[in-house]
């Protein structure tokens, strides 16, 4: 149910990675949340040096060309610990999978309750069941 958006800068990544990183943050959901590897729902856009603005040193970070911005739609139902267990498995295999510095990624998580998401046709599946994940 997660869905990622990652903001990266333009040319900075092949194919190759590009795709690594859509990986790794699959990855991070069942490493970090146990969710099925099947819920996969990322997209990744490219932005010019006139379109994405990262501050190299706030908060005491070493930014580099490759910092980039993930927003995560996360359900609202999770605790605090799985919010920081995620955080942390897609900073750790984003470094691990595409080399990408901890200090390169911004991450913003956005909790929706799960009655918000439909997996398509119109439906929101999970609108009335418990959180299966």
């Amino acid at each position: 149910m997660p869905v990622f958006h990652a903001h990266i800068p333009k040319g900075r990544f092949t194919r190759e990675q590009k795709i690594a990183m859509g990986n790794a943050l699959n990855q991070s959901l069942v490493d970090a949340l146990n969710i099925p590897k099947g819920d996969r729902f990322i997209v990744l856009s490219e932005h010019g040096d006139d379109e994405l603005f990262i501050d190299p040193t706030f908060m005491e970070m070493k930014r580099s060309e490759n910092a980039m911005i993930v927003t995560v739609m996360i359900g609202a139902h999770r605790p605090a610990s799985d919010k920081k267990a995620l955080l942390a498995a897609i900073t750790r295999l984003l470094e691990r999978d595409v080399g990408v510095s901890p200090d390169d990624v911004f991450i913003a998580l956005v909790p929706v309750p799960i009655e918000n998401f439909s997996f398509g046709r119109g439906v929101a599946q999970l609108a009335d069941v418990a959180p299966r994940w």
